[in-house]
């Protein structure tokens, strides 16, 4: 899907106040990241190294991991189409409503494709499957899917891709990469855009088992991460203590968010254990209210009604800083006065 994301302020051609679209951390990246990446500048007049072999090294090592475990790529998208292209035309189960890039990938690839609620996947059923992809926490949810591990175990011809791009947001959630230690039908993939604010640089990587990594390689395109996204992660793995999110006042200021916004009768939240968090309108549909908020308050929400099973009237929130999240409160409580 080229267009339909979240962050589309530029389509519409109007001054963003305040963008809740987008689950990038709002409060941009961390200090001293600028400065470093633009001191390597002049590093742009070589080509960059062709799979990114430094940044690699650095990444198997802060995971405990080998590195030809580690495939760094241009965001968790090229990731993605990679793991979709290398198991064309594979039985694929998708956990919905979810990334839409999982299902588009997998089109492009002849995948024979089946969507598993979220809610019937928390039973967790028997497969039928190749490959299964999830989200986990879950976009656009916000979800954590908390019996990976016994999953894995009971279904080991399936091969789990678990997209862990907003994990830096919770707490006490537990990454599978772990997992890679027992269990060779797991696959990771992990995004440095989200947590550090570079969507812009595209940058992300694969954490597997060396044989599926090599496969991987084999039909990877060189060169498609930059140098300055490169240099981006060495300074992140290299700072990685010092500039980890303050994730107990992100999710406190979502709850409070949360609270506010369920005093508003003309709108329903929904549970999340990330910054960001579905609701659904009670009035109209979340396309007339997102461009409500745009042109009469200069606020972006997600239209969430493109993602498999949910309505017209869903959109996603993510948690901006207090003085934001008032903007869109008061926002609200107008759509409500208007229209409930």
């Amino acid at each position: 899907m080229l267009h339909g994301h979240g962050d589309d302020g530029y389509m519409h051609g109007k001054e963003i106040a305040a963008d809740f679209s987008t689950n990038v951390w709002h409060a941009g990246e961390p200090e001293g990241l600028k400065d470093y990446v633009w001191k390597k500048w002049n590093a742009v007049n070589k080509y960059p190294e062709v799979v990114a072999e430094s940044l690699s090294k650095k990444i198997a090592a802060h995971h405990g991991v080998s590195e030809g475990q580690i495939l760094v790529n241009n965001g968790s998208t090229e990731s993605i189409y990679l793991i979709a292209q290398l198991f064309a035309g594979r039985r694929t189960t998708i956990l919905t409503p979810s990334f839409s890039e999982y299902e588009d990938a997998c089109h492009i690839f002849g995948h024979e494709l089946r969507f598993l609620p979220w809610s019937e996947a928390m039973e967790l059923p028997q497969l039928q499957a190749d490959l299964v992809f999830i989200c986990n926490p879950n976009n656009p949810t916000g979800k954590v899917f908390a019996d990976l591990v016994f999953w894995v175990k009971r279904s080991p011809g399936c091969l789990f891709v678990i997209d862990e791009a907003f994990i830096d947001f919770t707490i006490g959630v537990d990454s599978a990469i772990p997992l890679l230690e027992k269990f060779k039908n797991v696959i990771v993939l992990r995004s440095l855009t989200k947590a550090y604010a570079i969507p812009g640089l595209r940058l992300g990587y694969v954490v597997a088992q060396e044989d599926l990594i090599r496969e991987l390689m084999a039909i990877r395109q060189p060169w498609t991460v930059n140098t300055l996204a490169q240099a981006a992660g060495e300074f992140i793995f290299d700072q990685y203590e010092q500039i980890q999110l303050p994730v107990a006042q992100i999710l406190l200021d979502k709850n409070d968010l949360v609270r506010q916004l369920q005093s508003n009768d003309a709108i329903v939240t929904e549970d999340s254990a990330t910054h960001f968090f579905l609701c659904k309108t009670l009035v109209r549909n979340a396309g007339q209210l997102k461009q409500f908020l745009l042109d009469k308050h200069g606020i972006l929400i997600r239209d969430a009604g493109n993602f498999r099973n949910l309505t017209r009237q869903h959109f996603r929130v993510a948690t901006l800083n207090p003085g934001k999240n008032s903007l869109l409160i008061n926002a609200l409580e107008e759509w409500k006065e208007l229209y409930y």
